[in-house]
């Protein structure tokens, strides 16, 4: 067995290069900065792009990580296949289970899926790193957060259950044709993530409960990924993009349990 691990240095792909080596699984991580990239010594490292499926380095591989990059898709995956690949396991999001995400994850998972081979698909929900960006950078300067809707609760899940997911979709049998929704095991709201947040790092961090309006400012005048996804995040659009009134709460209303592998 050989994988080859697509977006090895991205917050899901640097931890499944861990644990496959962990494993003792020859691992190839593909990046398009070899230079600049940090694995442990076992690890083949291999320069590379997804935008440019015919250079991918597959020759020797059998079984694939794919992170998701649907306007290369089908091209990675025949790639894939006349390369011998017999295995792809794709990164994918819980949207696609509730049906709200069919322009970016989807295609991905209907490309492998029409390949012939061997998948699995590992949709998380909402990651933890995602309050990291949103919040940390309030908390690090005022210790609050501030934010309209301190009852809204869902299951944060850590990347490395993410990752640990695909590892068993890697190198176990039985996972092939399945599509697993992965979730934290616990409901939070928001408000008693800000408590745990504070009892983490052991200082007082207030909730401050504001308008969507005066967030939408907040997270906008923040940049990066608060910027980026203010209007989804509060409901101003959906998931897909389209206007909405308030944020989205079929997802809360809904329990996914954490798949496990034997």
């Amino acid at each position: 067995m050989r994988v080859l691990v697509t977006g090895a240095t991205g917050n899901v792909g640097r931890i499944v290069v861990e644990q496959l080596v962990r494993q003792g699984v020859p691992v190839r991580a593909l990046t398009r900065d070899p230079a600049s990239a940090t694995f442990p010594e076992e690890v083949e490292v291999a320069r590379g792009d997804l935008t440019d499926p015919a250079a991918l380095p597959l020759e020797g591989i059998d079984r694939m990580y794919l992170f998701p990059l649907p306007g290369t898709a089908g091209g990675v995956v025949a790639r894939a296949v006349d390369a011998g690949v017999r295995r792809i396991v794709t990164l994918s999001s819980g949207a696609v289970t509730f049906g709200h995400d069919t322009d970016y994850h989807l295609p991905v998972e209907q490309a492998v899926e029409a390949s012939g081979l061997e998948w699995t698909h590992v949709r998380p929900g909402e990651f933890a790193l995602n309050k990291l960006w949103l919040w940390g950078p309030s908390i690090r300067a005022e210790s609050v957060v501030r934010d309209p809707n301190p009852d809204v609760a869902w299951f944060p899940t850590h990347e490395r259950d993410i990752a640990d997911v695909a590892v068993a979709a890697l190198t176990e049998d039985g996972h092939a044709g399945q599509a697993y929704t992965v979730n934290g095991p616990q409901q939070i709201s928001y408000r008693d993530q800000v408590r745990a947040i504070a009892g983490a790092i052991g200082r007082e961090v207030r909730f401050e409960v504001v308008s969507r309006e005066h967030a939408r400012e907040l997270y906008l005048a923040q940049g990066g990924f608060a910027a980026a996804n203010a209007d989804f995040l509060l409901g101003y659009e959906s998931y897909s993009g389209e206007e909405q009134d308030g944020p989205d709460t079929e997802w809360a209303d809904q329990e996914w349990p954490m798949p496990t592998a034997e």
